[in-house]
């Protein structure tokens, strides 16, 4: 049965996991990007018999999936937003009639008057969720679509239920498995070393990156590549830099479609030796012989981290990743969390004003003059922990009142996400072993790589390290001092003591401290303690058995980082950067014309919200809406342009829309 999937051998860990679903045990499979999870339900699948029903986020991916099982033979059907609705009705009468082994769906549809009834007819013989962690509020990449797969699995049992993820750290692992309900399951956190991958973090200003992006990557051997960035613009204007010199394209969710396709099948081809990309770009390529993971910036988690990277190295030959990151990589994500999750104030404030009468949106707004800013993104919040009901059109009434605390919470591990990331690039420590702990794969956690940035100082192709000062090599012999005298200390009350007139800075101090950790000199290891309710991180440093060994300090031939040639521009001037381009002006037209649009819209994403059982502002919000029709975009870059339109919504509505401003 295995060969029926091109293979002639299980992967590690592969096997147990088939075993355990076959003989109808639910299961949580944490296995990082690359290792073979989709072989985990779809060979069980099959041995079961009957239909898989395969719950997924990302059309991209189904239909990835979808297509390799019908090149095998297999009978496998997709229903998602993308698909014609008769394509659609024609694979639920084949599910019905026991024709498919495969049917893959996309959460949203579960929210169909009358859809999981129809599954619940024919049940299947095994449910796979993929993507599992867009379920935990825990998680990097959050669903609220996802949150409600519990309450709709019972009706398919007795089949059993295989969660799989890549990305599912022991708190959502937990979660995960609460929130769908799974009976006693059996877990695998398998396969996160990578024995091929180096990894090096580098500290770089931000308009160093670019040239140090070319400095890597003008070496064939580092190619293909993907290098990501934080932004749309950012992504367009690397690509235009980088492709003077080598073959390159920008991706990200601005494009259209077809480009978007048509660069992707170029990259997979070879014709485009590297890719440009924002987040949006990797989900379901399988492009084995990656050898380069660039980020110009700090991505907002480790386990967004982990998962970028793992796109590199698939064929098993040796690749590398670099992350650039600086402290003003922590100010763009403070930016964007103030956005996103308002102060608990403002949803305590439309709290307040809500009863159990419906009230129309516009009303409600009309209330709070002083939330014109937050408004929206409240209403959001409120409607995803439960403060409030709101129904397709958009009327609002209140909700159950513990709201508050999972709002909370959520935001809270939102910056400790932020927070995590931060002290991963700022730590010394084995990177690989510290992402396999994060994960809570224990096995091999404490065995170092080798070839990071940390156990390989002289092998590094971004970081640069250098010999101590004369002040580094006094602070060595310090340290080591305290350290036999003391025991072990945090690491900031050492800086204060051992620099009291400010002999180190702190951060070249915490240099020092690296150097010494990289030869097994002390161990630094992370810590917490509670202060006023919260947790506090710290770092924490002891001295090794070499380290209680060392009789002359002065001796010592220690490296640190060199701060002054990372990120160095190798070309005589910096390349010059584009600027971003705007969306288009405003049609001339008027006020009239504006509002005339505006009701159309509003008319046509209140049917939209209707169909799909939504709030409206689930389509797009009301301050999107009024940009479209001021701005009266015609095509896919200038839509996207427009925040708070997404590239599924582009994908879906685009064509309608353009239709409805084309009759104004």
């Amino acid at each position: 049965m295995l060969q029926d999937f091109g293979f002639t051998s299980f992967r590690p860990g592969q096997e147990d996991v088939c075993r355990a679903v076959i003989a109808g045990q639910d299961v949580l499979l944490v296995m990082p990007t690359g290792a073979g999870k989709s072989l985990c339900y779809q060979l069980p699948g099959i041995a079961r018999g009957g239909t898989t029903l395969v719950i997924s986020p990302l059309i991209a991916l189904m239909e990835d999936q979808a297509s390799k099982l019908g090149e095998r033979g297999f009978s496998v059907e997709r229903i998602h937003s993308g698909r014609d609705r008769s394509d659609s009705r024609q694979a639920c009468i084949e599910y019905l009639n026991g024709g498919l082994q495969f049917l893959f769906i996309a959460p949203e549809r579960l929210r169909i008057s009358g859809f999981p009834e129809m599954l619940a007819k024919r049940k299947p013989s095994l449910v796979a969720i993929d993507e599992a962690h867009c379920i935990s509020q825990w998680g990097h990449d959050f669903r609220p679509d996802y949150r409600m797969l519990g309450q709709y699995l019972p009706s398919f049992r007795p089949c059993p239920v295989i969660a799989l993820t890549a990305t599912a750290t022991p708190v959502v692992q937990d979660d995960i498995a609460a929130q769908l309900g799974l009976e006693k399951p059996e877990r695998f956190i398998r396969g996160f070393r990578r024995d091929n991958l180096a990894v090096e973090v580098v500290e770089v200003a931000p308009y160093d990156r670019a040239d140090m992006a070319f400095d890597l990557l003008r070496d064939a051997s580092r190619r293909p590549a993907i290098v990501y960035t934080p932004t749309r613009a950012q992504a367009e204007d690397l690509a235009k830099e980088l492709g003077e010199h080598f073959p390159c394209a920008a991706y990200h969710a601005g494009l259209d479609a077809a480009r978007r396709n048509r660069v992707q099948q170029e990259y997979l081809e070879g014709r485009v030796e590297v890719m440009v990309a924002t987040i949006a770009f990797g989900m379901g390529i399988d492009k084995p012989n990656i050898r380069t993971v660039i980020h110009t910036a700090l991505p907002g988690s480790l386990e967004q981290y982990y998962q970028e990277i793992g796109r590199a190295g698939r064929d098993g030959q040796p690749s590398r990743t670099i992350l650039m990151h600086a402290w003003a990589d922590r100010k763009t994500h403070d930016f964007f969390f103030d956005r996103d999750y308002p102060d608990v104030s403002f949803l305590d404030a439309l709290f307040a004003q809500l009863g159990p009468a419906p009230v129309e949106k516009n009303e409600l707004q009309a209330r709070l003059p002083q939330m014109l800013e937050e408004f929206d993104k409240a209403l959001e919040k409120l409607w995803i922990h439960g403060g409030a009901t709101v129904d397709f059109a958009e009327y609002v009434s209140r909700g159950h009142d513990h709201w508050r605390d999972s709002y909370l919470a959520q935001s809270e591990q939102k910056k400790l996400q932020l927070q995590q990331m931060q002290r991963y690039a700022q730590s010394s420590q084995c990177r690989m072993s510290a992402l396999v702990r994060h994960f809570g794969d224990l096995r091999d956690a404490r065995k170092p790589c080798g070839q990071c940035d940390f156990c390989a100082p002289s092998e590094t192709i971004a970081q640069r390290f250098r010999p101590l000062t004369d002040e580094e090599r006094s602070a060595v012999a310090l340290v080591l001092e305290e350290l036999r005298e003391e025991g072990a200390r945090a690491t900031g009350r050492l800086h204060s003591e051992l620099c009291p007139r400010g002999e180190l800075t702190r951060n070249a101090f915490e240099e020092v401290l690296g150097a010494l950790a990289r030869e097994g000199l002390i161990y630094l290891t992370e810590a917490v303690f509670e202060k006023d309710g919260k947790t506090i991180p710290y770092r924490k440093a002891s001295l090794s058995a070499s380290g209680h060994a060392v009789d002359e300090p002065d001796r010592l031939e220690l490296l640190v980082k060199d701060d002054g040639s990372a990120g160095a521009p190798s070309q005589p001037a910096r390349r010059k950067r584009r600027k971003k381009a705007s969306a288009r002006p405003a049609t001339p037209g008027g006020a009239a014309t504006d509002a005339a649009i505006q009701e159309a819209l509003r008319k046509w994403r209140l049917a939209e919200a209707r169909r799909r059982g939504v709030p409206a502002f689930r389509i797009f919000s009301d301050r999107a809406l009024e940009a479209i029709a001021a701005q009266r975009p015609s095509s896919a870059a200038e839509l996207l342009s427009i925040p708070g339109i997404s590239q599924g919504l582009v994908e879906k509505h685009g064509a309608e829309i353009y239709r409805i401003l084309g009759r104004a």
